[in-house]
């Protein structure tokens, strides 16, 4: 009987089994050592957060299950760790899906070269992207830098996503790992916090590629139709939710646009206009990750640089203690304060209430978005580098498809109008559960006799406005005007 050759399968972010176009062509080939590698050196500033790292802890342990608790772990540099078990184990190949990240991509032709030179063939794939950055460039062969065009004719006008894959059935894992080994590996990634602040992150979410599944067949099927006007109302739980499983990779982009591609097929068929329409929003998320990443795959100074020079001398305040209160959801602003303690609470933040946080602190404080982006990355369970960054020079109007200078989101209209009864408000920051909504997004103008009522002590049991609207409004649309002289 002929004895298949060992092949290593890479796994980054990829964690799932269906639709993992480089697993499928690794257990074609052999049997399969499934390898991860955690490797926060290469990484550098860019190691992964802490709400992202519980993820991965939780995301490996599910992985792990899928390969018979054969799943091999190892801490350190990928340069030296991928060589060295291919030529241990005399792996005839190694497959990984492509990852976007810039130290990710120079990482990756070190390591193929490596492998190349000792004999060993590297497979690369696509399994991160509905089209990767070279296949939506301009005519010119130059990359969009606006979004609308970029979606309407780099991403439309290129071939169609590819079908999502089923998982392979001749699945054969290389009996090298233990299960012991594989889950003691695991744990000893540390991937955990020492102070368990995770455990409040548990209810909210269930990390495998199971539910990821169940998720998209539930958003699909039950809050799809209502997106386009349900997405805004952080209150009603129509957004799909699906951002941290298909940046850890236990969902697929390809999954969550045929999923949703097949149900519009059934509204047309019915002519169903309302739900299409409110369809093609979502599509159009999906467009927005495809841009970000192509953004810093042809930028790959986003993370840190504006994308407009101009903003280089911009006048950023330095004010530790606003920043803090930001953090910490303290700001005297309740809408603004419960977007905060959601992310704390959750490791999530509904989309309406970033754009909201994200506004306040750096045009209303005029604190730079890199503080803002590193607060993100750290508590975000679905901190992604490339949507992180764009999302953040979006706000800050700097980037390359940027909201006006002159867009400040006002928190207590916004409060007023995405969540005008007080439900998503009152949730995060239940020491205003009893003030009338006439006063919920503006307490400091309520009477006394009101805030007693409602239990209610500014500056005992809820802080004082941290700034004043107006007068921080004037002062960032000063400190924007001034760039264009």
């Amino acid at each position: 009987m002929t004895t298949l050759p060992l092949v290593i399968h890479w796994f980054r972010q990829d964690l799932r089994l269906a639709d993992n176009p480089a697993l499928v062509a690794a257990t074609q080939r052999g049997r399969v050592l499934p390898l991860y590698v955690l490797d926060d050196g290469s990484a550098g500033e860019e190691k992964t957060g802490a709400a992202a790292r519980w993820w991965l802890h939780h995301s490996l342990k599910s992985l792990n299950q899928s390969f018979a608790d054969r799943l091999c772990v190892r801490m350190g540099n990928a340069e030296t760790i991928v060589p060295l078990l291919a030529s241990t184990h005399n792996a005839a190949a190694v497959f990984w899906n492509r990852c976007y990240e810039p130290w990710r991509q120079a990482q990756d032709e070190k390591i193929k070269k490596i492998l190349n030179s000792e004999g060993v063939e590297v497979y690369c794939c696509n399994g991160a992207l509905l089209w990767e950055p070279q296949q939506t460039l301009k005519a010119d062969g130059t990359p969009y830098k606006i979004f609308m065009p970029f979606y309407r004719n780099g991403c439309w006008g290129a071939s169609p996503p590819r079908k999502p894959q089923p998982a392979p059935v001749t699945l054969k894992p290389a009996e090298l790992i233990t299960a012991q080994q594989s889950a003691r590996d695991i744990d000893n990634l540390n991937l955990l916090p020492a102070i368990r602040w995770d455990r409040q992150l548990i209810p909210h979410w269930n990390i495998s590629e199971a539910a990821a599944q169940k998720l998209l067949f539930d958003f699909v099927s039950e809050k799809l139709k209502h997106y386009k006007t349900g997405r805004d109302f952080p209150a009603q739980g129509q957004v799909s939710r699906l951002s941290p499983y298909l940046h850890a990779g236990q969902l697929s982009p390809n999954q969550a646009w045929h999923a949703a591609q097949v149900q519009v097929q059934r509204w047309r068929d019915i002519g169903d206009t309302y739900a299409v329409d409110n369809a093609a929003h979502f599509f159009s998320e999906l467009g927005w990750r495809e841009f970000s990443h192509s953004l810093l795959y042809h930028v790959p100074r986003l993370p840190d640089d504006n994308l407009q020079e101009k903003f280089n001398r911009f006048p950023w305040r330095d004010d530790e203690e606003a920043l803090h209160r930001w953090q910490r959801g303290q700001t005297g602003f309740p809408i603004v304060d419960a977007g905060m303690r959601e992310l704390w609470q959750t490791g999530y933040m509904h989309n309406r209430l970033r754009m909201i946080v994200g506004s306040f602190l750096v045009k209303n404080l005029l604190v730079h978005w890199h503080y803002g982006k590193r607060w993100f990355w750290d508590c975000l369970v679905d901190a992604d580098l490339a949507n992180n960054s764009v999302g953040w020079q979006w706000i800050a109007g700097c980037g390359a498809d940027a909201a006006p200078y002159f867009r400040i989101f006002n928190p207590v209209m916004q409060g007023q109008k995405f969540d005008s009864s007080g439900e998503y408000t009152r949730h995060y920051v239940p020491e205003l559960e009893k003030i009338p909504d006439r006063y919920l997004f503006n307490p400091w103008e309520a009477p006394a006799t009101v805030l007693s009522a409602a239990g209610v002590v500014l500056g005992k049991n809820y802080p004082h406005p941290l700034c004043d609207l107006k007068a921080s409004r004037v002062r960032a649309l000063a400190a924007f005007a001034a760039l264009k002289k």
